[in-house]
């Protein structure tokens, strides 16, 4: 019966993604709903809260602190790997949430048609697997291990953002000092999550992604960011949880207020199962996420940073008089 109705779904899910991959709110939002709607596709959470954190990381290169280190270019060039990176895997992994959302109203799995969508051979075989097998778990693994693998080549590998950001000297440094985190917040100033480092790395981005997920199975951290995306609309603003904080901060803007729609170019997709085999290590168990409550050591780190661009500061105003 609904052989008649594929350029209809086809249409559908091109249509209703490209409506929702506007920008980092309302990617964000879209994966937030998704997992409200479908609580047992436990990636759409991991990946909403990864794109709230990929918004604090887009604004804060608005900060004069960040202004006073980094040059226009460099930081239009760091927005642009957040944007794009963004961009990359909501175009790849919602036409996948959409079409499960498909199947379980026709009562009947339709991811092969997920080619049409350019998903690679990994996710439509992991698909069918959790359909009939329904589990949850490994299905979480696969998506994140999906999405890293998808941003490898044209983003991570890509010749411009290889030698512009990624080999410049401020994310050598900011990668060195460990300054980079997913944070998991909650309204009582809690701040939960993991350090990012080697981001380059395939092996490290999913670790970190497994890592999140591991947290939010213990139920006290996971019903308390629940609580807190549900009750707190995503701007791209740090000042969403940093409000719940004791400390003097600077303000950050909303994202929406900086930056303009990217219009992306898509590129013509190639399966990323092609260019290697799955790791083991990808798959193995009980991933420890060690300590969780990273709040204070991630703010004492900006300090650091902040404190270096007031002494720069001071010495060029020393220089001048």
């Amino acid at each position: 019966m609904l052989i008649h109705k594929k350029d209809y779904i086809v249409y559908y899910i091109t249509n209703l993604t490209i409506s929702h991959n506007v920008d980092n709110i309302s990617r964000t939002k879209a994966y937030q709903n998704f997992f409200m709607d479908h609580p047992e596709i436990k990636w759409a959470l991991v990946a909403s809260i990864v794109s709230r954190n990929a918004g604090w990381n887009m604004t804060d290169l608005s900060l004069p602190q960040f202004k006073g280190l980094l040059g226009r270019k460099e930081r239009n060039r760091l927005f642009m790997t957040y944007e794009r990176a963004n961009w990359l895997i909501f175009s790849d992994a919602y036409p996948q949430l959409l079409l499960y959302y498909l199947s379980k109203k026709y009562n009947q799995p339709l991811f092969h048609l997920l080619p049409e969508f350019h998903v690679s051979s990994f996710m439509v075989n992991e698909w069918f697997h959790f359909w009939k097998f329904e589990d949850k778990e490994r299905l979480l693994t696969s998506l994140i291990i999906n999405e890293q693998n998808l941003i490898q080549a044209p983003v991570i590998d890509q010749s411009f953002f290889k030698s512009q950001v990624f080999g410049s000297i401020p994310y050598k440094l900011q990668n060195f000092l460990y300054m980079n985190a997913v944070l998991l917040p909650d309204r009582k100033g809690n701040l939960h999550g993991t350090f990012v480092h080697g981001f380059t790395n395939v092996d490290k981005r999913i670790e970190v992604g497994r890592k999140i997920a591991a947290m939010l199975q213990r139920q006290d951290i996971y019903e308390a960011t629940l609580d807190f995306i549900v009750s707190i609309e995503p701007t791209g603003s740090r000042m969403e949880y940093e409000s719940f904080l004791k400390w003097n901060l600077p303000s950050s803007s909303i994202l929406r207020t900086l930056y303009p729609i990217i219009d992306h170019q898509d590129i013509i997709r190639k399966d990323w199962l092609k260019r290697g085999d799955i790791k083991t290590k990808w798959y193995k168990k009980a991933i420890n996420p060690g300590k969780t409550e990273i709040g204070r050591s991630f703010y004492n780190k900006r300090r650091l940073l902040f404190a270096y661009y007031y002494l720069k500061k001071r010495f060029k105003r020393a220089q001048v008089t």
